[in-house]
């Protein structure tokens, strides 16, 4: 889990600076600067229009953090609320309306989502946050509903239906607390799926615009030139894959940490 942690906080360490300061504006295009080789002013050279990629990645970093993490915050807020409603509900018509529901949703990936949004309205990184953030939903929906489940029938959430609690106060006061665990690592787990998703959807063009700096974007601008200047795709895919491991590690390292069985075999 350190070496998860470590390269997370550094993705999101610059993505927290770059909200304070970045070396240059990326927004200000300057052909006679373009391709650049490292310096003291350029740390790692410049694009092909001119654009710092120290820069670049640092604001790249943030939006696909912010994408991700508000995406996944729209699975959490959404997904979290129906999987315990089914599960208290389990048998019903209301377990069975969600369950169904999300068999839908799964159907279709997030990109094509991603194409239906954008084809009504636009693209942009709005668009790719509700194609993301709708794809999470049922994800989210099944873990806390597979983890809720088997909880229902133990002594403690019996003593507190006799005591006269309703199922929704169950859910929120012992239930939930329960599941916390699951849901902490599949929300580490979907923040890393998000990043790629992020990325993909700006590489198709159906995420963030320009001017904004997107690592998507990055790879998709730097395509034309991987055989003469391959730096340029070979940054942003770095950070990309950096990211992506460092959450993974980052996840299995909580879910060792956090599940009480595996804390027990380590013993």
């Amino acid at each position: 889990m350190g070496i998860g942690a470590v390269l997370t906080a550094i993705f999101a360490a610059a993505a927290l600076v770059s909200l304070l300061w970045v070396p240059h504006d990326v927004t200000r295009l300057d052909v006679s600067q373009r391709l650049l080789a490292p310096s003291a002013a350029h740390p790692l050279g410049t694009d092909h229009f001119g654009r710092d990629m120290l820069s670049m990645l640092m604001e790249g970093a943030r939006t696909s953090i912010a994408v991700a993490l508000v995406a996944v915050g729209i699975g959490v807020a959404v997904g979290v609320p129906l999987g315990l409603w089914a599960a208290a509900k389990r048998g019903g018509w209301v377990d069975e309306l969600i369950m169904r529901g999300n068999d839908l949703i799964f159907a279709f990936p997030s990109l094509v989502i991603a194409i239906l949004i954008t084809a009504v309205f636009g693209p942009s990184a709005l668009n790719a946050i509700l194609a993301i953030g709708i794809f999470n939903i049922p994800v989210f929906a099944r873990v806390a509903r597979g983890g809720a489940l088997p909880l229902w029938t133990l002594d403690y959430v019996m003593a507190a239906r006799v005591a006269g609690k309703g199922r929704a106060r169950i859910s929120a006061e012992h239930i939930l607390p329960n599941i916390a665990n699951l849901l902490i690592v599949q929300a580490t787990i979907q923040f890393s799926l998000g990043i790629l998703a992020e990325a993909a959807l700006s590489y198709l063009g159906l995420g963030a615009q320009p001017p904004t700096a997107s690592w998507g974007r990055m790879l998709a601008d730097a395509q034309t030139m991987i055989y003469t200047e391959p730096q340029l795709a070979i940054l942003p895919g770095l950070a990309i894959v950096g990211m992506v491991l460092g959450l993974n590690l980052l996840g299995d390292g909580l879910r060792d940490a956090l599940d009480p069985r595996l804390r027990r075999r380590a013993l």
